[in-house]
This record gives structure tokens, C-alpha cells and sequence, in this order.
């Protein structure tokens, strides 16, 4: 097993839970270099969905507690994903060496020319269930490294997952979850962590989105600002877009 590919893992995991996966606009996905997925994100499924709809292993980017839960712990790793460090320390030092730590590994993977996966409404639908239709706020972090990443021929491909039906099962209780990460405040509270388990999906690529040379220049001062939210403004928009086609 140690030699499985996470996209073999990805293939055995969807089998074996019988997912039926419906893969739309596969022509937009860019067949070579590096790529920058960002997505939607509800259910442990989402990282092995996408890596089994571009066909190519994705290192994603993941909450620091999936790498501390055992079994869960494991099955990152399988897959490829490397955990984000803590980051509610109130020490700005700290913080800004964990994102740094952060951007290093990201750049270093896309400058190998592989596929690195970020899911921009972080831990928040994860660990408190939202209806399968909905699209939380985005994080700007993974603009940031698009435009800070000193790659040619970068390549932002936003997807929407659409489940039609899925099961809900309770996990883990959340508080317990606080025992492995106590940086994280969703786990001071009560209820249990929800997994979604689809059953039939809808995978909706949107359009590549290429970082220019002009952009990355301007990625300075003020204009660095508006680059970032105009940037994540636009994937949002886009995901929500192919979500109403993915339900409607």
C-alpha cells in the first residue's frame, strides 16, 4: 500500500464508498504545470473528488487538526496533503512566520509544476454543516500566493462541487477535537463534527484563471491589495456561478 498514488487512494476511496461522480467543462482543465485549485468544501470526499475529475494528484492544503487526529492523521498524509501550522496565537511573530511557513511549501510545490489544492472558506463548513448549495466567504490567502508565487504560466482553476445526495453522519464530538488542536475556537463549543458522505456529484470546472506578469509586478503596496480582493472576488463569483448550474 505504501506504494499507492494519492490519485489511486482517491480512486479506491470514491469505489469503494460507490460515489457517482458526473464531470462537467473537463476541456478547461489544464493538462500540464502548475495549477492552483480552489474549491468549495463540506465533506473529507472533496480532496479525492477533485484529484479523480483533473486526473492529477493535488497537494492540499489542510487544517492544522487533520494532522494531529489519529487515522485522520494517516489519511492525509496518504493523500498528499500537508497541514497548515496553528495560527491563533497572539504573538504576530509567530503568525507570521506560520503563514510564511505556509507560502514556502505552496511555492515550492508549484514551481515543481505540481497541482496545489485550497479550500478558501477554511475549517468553518467543515465542523458546523451547511446546506450542500451554499458558498461560504473566501480567505484571500490563496491569492496571495498566486500573485506572490514567482511561477510563468500559473494557472487558478476554480470548481464547484455539487452534491445531489449525500448521507450525514455525526463523527467526532467537537470538543474532543480541542485535545489535539486547542488553537482552534470552532472546537470550544458543543455538538459533533458532521461528515457528508456523497453518494451522486456534480464536479463543475469553471475557467482557468492565468496570473500575468503585469499582475505579479503590481503586487505591491496598495495595488497589492486590490489585486488580492478583485482576484478573490472573481473565483468566488465563479464558483458560485457553476454551483446554480450544478443544482438548477
Amino acid at each position: 500500500m505504501s506504494s499507492t498514488t494519492p490519485l489511486q487512494i482517491s480512486r479506491l476511496l470514491l469505489n469503494a464508498l460507490d460515489v457517482r461522480m458526473f464531470l462537467h467543462y473537463a476541456d478547461r482543465i489544464p493538462r500540464e504545470g502548475a495549477v492552483l485549485v480552489v474549491s468549495n468544501h463540506r465533506s473529507f470526499m472533496d480532496a479525492p473528488l477533485l484529484m479523480n475529475a483533473i486526473d492529477r494528484p493535488i497537494r492540499f492544503a489542510c487544517h492544522h487538526y487533520m494532522g494531529q487526529v489519529p487515522i485522520m492523521r494517516e489519511i492525509v498524509q496518504k493523500l498528499g496533503c500537508f497541514p497548515l501550522e496553528a495560527t491563533s496565537s497572539s504573538d504576530h511573530s509567530i503568525n507570521v512566520k506560520r503563514r510564511q511557513s505556509f507560502f514556502r511549501q505552496a511555492i515550492h510545490l508549484l514551481q515543481t509544476r505540481q497541482v496545489v489544492g485550497i479550500f478558501p472558506e477554511g475549517a468553518q463548513p467543515m465542523l458546523k454543516l451547511t446546506h450542500s448549495d451554499e458558498v461560504g466567504e473566501f480567505h484571500r490567502g490563496f491569492a496571495h500566493l498566486a500573485l506572490r508565487a514567482p511561477i510563468r504560466d500559473l494557472a487558478i482553476l476554480p470548481i464547484a462541487l455539487c452534491a445531489q445526495t449525500e448521507r450525514v453522519n455525526s463523527a467526532v464530538p467537537l470538543k474532543l477535537l480541542g485535545f489535539f488542536d486547542p488553537s482552534e475556537p470552532l472546537f470550544n463549543q458543543e455538538g459533533w463534527h458532521p461528515m457528508v458522505v456523497y453518494q451522486r456529484v456534480n464536479v463543475l470546472v469553471g475557467r482557468p484563471r492565468w496570473i500575468t506578469s503585469t499582475e505579479r509586478q503590481n503586487y505591491q503596496g496598495k495595488e497589492a491589495k486590490s489585486l488580492v480582493a478583485d482576484l478573490t472576488k472573481g473565483c468566488h463569483a465563479e464558483i458560485h456561478d457553476l454551483m446554480q448550474q450544478g443544482y438548477y
